[in-house]
């Protein structure tokens, strides 16, 4: 009987442009790996990315992982450890030459690949427009004997379902093992979230731990299961919780679909498997739609944005002194105001307070337009003549500024077989990626039956949803998503008949108005819910005090309701501040 093929050891060193540097150092020398991943690539990111073209047409890439290949280039030749990112953005190819220079720079005989194809044509008045690959090319390369890939825009999981692919013969019809590597390269797509980093529990766990949480990495399984860990002595911790909480990052239902693959989130298991450990498996796969998803940026406007700090007594009468003042001085100023003009009181501060920064509250002013002067000369002048007459203690966080752009992320979908999907081996070969053979239109999943409710009539205290759940949450474009998550059968009972859609409007009120989709996943006691037209153009429009929705899960927690009094058994109280 031939042994069962050794798993294929993945980690990331990156969640976004911007994490943390010396991490593909760290996952390089930490302990044994065979692929090593890094995503760059965001909503936001391809904007960044787009002016950067914009000044330097051979720029439009990730130029931080050239930087960390400096010596990581090196100790992945010496540990044989392939290179897979996709931090070639609107650029591929001119990354993938100066990868080049540095390996012939440096005496490192690396040969390198890159993947192609996903920049479509821009649309007039747009910056970028991009289709969402996945990960046959990434297989090609490696395939081919590529030491580094790397690539535009694909999937966040391609990272991982493309090395995996490669490394056990998957071919398209292998919608299973596809499908679970699709979820574990959504595990560790973001990096430390799934080691303990931004987790709701966190205090449940040793705070050094979670002072420099390691990145995390899969241990794939030729039948597409995985073993999600990181190596033996960094910090941070893997366990079901953190796993759970990244499986409901920016997803939606049961059916989460990507060009390789439509994995059913319906389907996962998770069980412990070991310090640190924490087996993946019992994903199944379907088809993937016949389209692919795009994203367009583009400029959107102007903004700007003033905080005015009112402190001490009176706080509501003093936001409305200035508001009614800025108001008039926009009007006197002559020209037109801006076309949009928001304010926010949020208040920060406390009575008899010990600190002067503890007994202010902060008002905070956004004003957008398509005129630059607009939001520019106008609102900084008029905010800056206030200075000597307005309510007393008069003063602001930073000098109002002359405004800057902002942009706007859309998803568009395109039909796959008008994308050409591009493997440039490392001979230079072109290799033209098929769209898979066969596909199916994606449809919501019915949800689950519901367990039986929790026993009516237990007694009741009110007390914040986050004492028995978890929750994490997120954005995509316009749209914020909350996962929540609670840890054993009785408070799933309480939880998937507690929290309907009507309830969750009712604990966050700005989604009163807003359309919310609730999808139940019972195999990881879990709510996902789908907040549309949160966020407005997304989150490079900075439309909303928390443009990324990342808080909107904890401040859902914070929320009271009536919880049954067995379910808070040994749970620690909130911290009460006065």
């Amino acid at each position: 009987m031939n042994a069962a093929p050794a798993p294929l050891r993945i980690g990331n060193a990156s969640g976004f442009y911007g994490d943390r540097f010396d991490a593909l150092r760290e996952m390089l020398t930490g302990g044994p790996l065979d692929v090593l991943t890094g995503d760059y690539l965001a909503e936001l990111t391809m904007l960044i990315l787009g002016r950067s073209r914009l000044k330097d047409p051979g720029k439009g890439y990730a130029t931080t992982f050239l930087r960390q290949l400096e010596e990581g280039l090196g100790l992945a030749h010496e540990r044989g450890v392939k290179i897979v990112a996709n931090a070639g953005g609107l650029n591929p190819a001119g990354l993938a030459d100066a990868v080049r220079m540095l390996a012939e720079k440096t005496g490192v005989p690396a040969t390198v690949a890159h993947v192609e194809g996903d920049s479509l044509p821009v649309p007039d008045g747009y910056l970028t427009a991009n289709a969402y690959l996945g990960g046959a090319g990434i297989a090609a390369c490696l395939r081919a004997g590529a030491d580094v890939v790397v690539t535009g825009r694909v999937t966040d999981a391609a990272l991982v379902t493309g090395p995996a692919a490669a490394h056990f013969g998957w071919g398209p019809d292998d919608l299973d093992a596809l499908a679970g590597a699709v979820v574990a390269g959504h595990v560790l797509e973001c990096g430390t979230q799934a080691t303990g980093g931004n987790y709701a529990f966190f205090r449940e766990h040793d705070a050094r731990l979670l002072r420099r949480p390691g990145f995390p990495l899969a241990e794939i399984h030729a039948d597409g299961s995985s073993v999600i860990t990181k190596h033996a002595g960094t910090g941070g911790v893997v366990d079901i919780g953190t796993v759970t909480a990244q499986l409901l990052y920016e997803t939606g239902g049961a059916r989460y679909a990507g060009p390789d693959v439509t994995a059913r989130l319906d389907t996962v298991r998770l069980t412990p498997d070991g310090p640190d450990r924490v087996r993946v498996d019992g994903v199944r796969g379907e088809a993937p739609p016949p389209t692919l998803k795009a994203g367009l940026t583009r400029l959107g406007g102007w903004r700007n944005e003033v905080v005015f700090v009112l402190t001490g007594l009176d706080i509501e009468a003093k936001a409305d002194l200035v508001k009614d003042q800025f108001t008039d001085a926009l009007a006197q100023a002559g020209g037109r105001p801006p076309a949009e003009v928001r304010w926010e009181l949020a208040r920060t501060d406390r009575a008899d307070a010990g600190t002067e920064e503890r007994a202010s509250a902060l008002l905070r002013l956004v004003v957008r337009d398509q005129d630059a002067d607009a939001v520019g000369r106008t609102v900084s002048g008029a905010a800056v003549e206030l200075a000597l007459g307005s309510y007393p203690g008069f003063h602001v966080t930073a000098p109002p500024g002359k405004g800057a752009p902002y942009g706007v992320f859309e998803a568009r979908p395109v039909p796959a077989a008008e994308v050409e999907h591009l493997a440039v081996l490392p001979d230079g070969t072109r290799e033209v990626i098929e769209p898979a053979g066969r596909t199916r239109e994606l449809a919501e999943v019915e949800d689950a039956p519901l367990p039986e409710p929790y026993p009516s009539g237990t007694p009741t205290r009110s007390a914040p949803l986050g004492l028995v759940a978890g929750a994490r949450s997120g954005d995509k474009g316009g749209d914020a998503n909350v996962g929540v998550w609670v840890r054993d059968d009785d408070a799933w009972r309480w939880l998937a008949h507690e929290l309907t859609v009507e309830r969750l409007k009712e604990l966050l009120p700005e989604t009163a108005a807003l359309t919310v989709v609730r999808h139940v996943l019972p195999g990881l006691r879990a709510l996902n819910f789908t907040v549309h037209g949160l966020l407005g153009e997304g989150v490079a429009a900075q439309a909303r005090f928390d443009p990324q929705a990342k808080a909107l899960g904890e401040w859902l927690r914070s929320r009271s309701l009536a919880v049954p009094v067995p379910l808070l058994a040994g749970v620690p109280l909130p911290e009460v501040t006065a």
